[in-house]
């Protein structure tokens, strides 16, 4: 969307801003929601983001802004009142709300822009791994006293393999596309894996994973850092809600890991790099480790594989429905993503071993390191 299609300046004076719009930009290159930049006129004054959510989506948008607005006041009350460039802040509109809704029926929300800010899409180094692993890590932690009953659920079933089992299996059997017959290799390989892969439901219906305030879009691009790659402060909220932490451990692990893109066609290309992997674990396990059960942290290495899983899943159903939901590029493409995201699930089931290794050598370090400090502590 472009900056003429609305009176970006004017929507914004809806909210309650300081100084005037002096110019609107285009901003990120999110999917969902239409984004913009707002530079104020006073070079002293703070800068803003616009957002236009998008209600198809999000049909509840009253539900998603209250939960915006719930775990940021959380946050802020763990940062304190001189942390705010550590959170991404709402701005309420002139009449108290979360959002304003203009003529069009369009839903708007406004935060702070925070200077100096950046991310990437793919991890370059280690360091940004780490930062992000840190990153998610600490919001975790931050937000495990808060109640998850106090949240909507922005998107039903969103990472609920069974949930997406089901839809698969009902795709095959409707094959409304007519592509089952060229797909039979594609769905041997999931149902192959079903079983294994509904491990985490059973262990939350049987209580022993406990369900918590999660992210669930933990992608390297919604972590923002600073000039030096440090880790600022987790964005894109819009899908935080109840869920267990082995979905966002591991689709963290899905798309930064990936020595690919999503819908990469050359599959000998698709491998796991040990090296961010290694580097995500320590960043999330060293702000985790204070909250995290033993039977959560055994979980980590079933989310790395559940999440590349689900979402070969998700793709290989649209496929088989002729691609209703996810926007393609060329007829095959839903195919191609199932693929590449089947592949990636193997990749990460033949490293799993070494994978396993790497989170209990992580997790053993940091359980000597919190033992010291409190050893310490009551010396003290």
């Amino acid at each position: 969307m472009n900056t003429h299609d609305f009176d970006i300046a004017a929507i914004a004076l809806k909210f309650q801003i300081t100084g005037e719009v002096s110019e609107v930009r285009n901003y990120g290159n999110g999917h969902i929601n239409d984004t913009f930049l707002l530079k104020n006129s006073n070079p002293a004054g703070p800068d803003y983001l616009l957002q236009r959510i998008n209600h198809h989506v999000f049909k509840d948008v009253l539900g998603l802004m209250e939960n915006i607005a719930r775990v940021t006041a959380h946050l802020q009350s763990k940062l304190g009142a001189d942390n705010n460039q550590k959170l991404l802040q709402l701005i309420d509109t002139k009449d108290g709300n979360t959002f304003y809704r203009d003529e069009g029926d369009n839903y708007w929300r406004l935060y702070f822009f925070i200077p100096g800010s950046k991310s990437y899409d793919i991890a370059e180094t280690a360091r940004q791994a780490y930062e992000a692993g840190t990153a998610f890590g600490r919001f975790q932690s931050m937000l495990s006293d808060m109640d998850p009953t106090l949240l909507s659920e922005t998107i039903v079933d969103f990472h609920n393999i069974e949930k997406r089992l089901k839809d698969f299996h009902e795709a095959v059997k409707a094959d409304k596309a007519g592509r089952v017959e060229t797909v039979g290799a594609e769905i041997a390989t999931i149902s192959h894996h079903e079983q294994a892969m509904s491990t985490i439901n059973q262990w939350g219906r049987a209580g022993l994973l406990p369900k918590r305030i999660t992210h669930n879009d933990t992608k390297l691009n919604n972590v923002l850092l600073d000039a030096d790659d440090n880790a600022i402060c987790v964005i894109d909220l819009d899908t935080v809600m109840t869920g267990y932490v082995a979905s966002d451990f591991g689709d963290a692990i899905r798309t930064i890991t990936n020595t690919a893109a999503e819908d990469e066609p050359d599959l000998e290309k698709i491998q796991v790099n040990v090296d961010l992997f290694r580097a995500y674990t320590e960043g999330y396990i060293k702000t985790a480790i204070g909250f995290l059960t033993e039977k959560e942290i055994e979980s980590l290495s079933l989310g790395m594989l559940l999440l590349p899983y689900m979402q070969g899943v998700r793709f290989l159903t649209d496929y088989l429905q002729g691609d209703t939901y996810y926007k393609i590029a060329y007829p095959e493409h839903n195919l191609t993503r199932t693929k590449a995201q089947l592949c990636l699930f193997e990749k990460l089931h033949e490293k799993s071993p070494e994978l396993r290794q790497i989170i209990a050598d992580t997790v053993a370090a940091n359980k000597e390191i919190l033992t010291g400090i409190n050893t310490q502590l009551s010396h003290n």
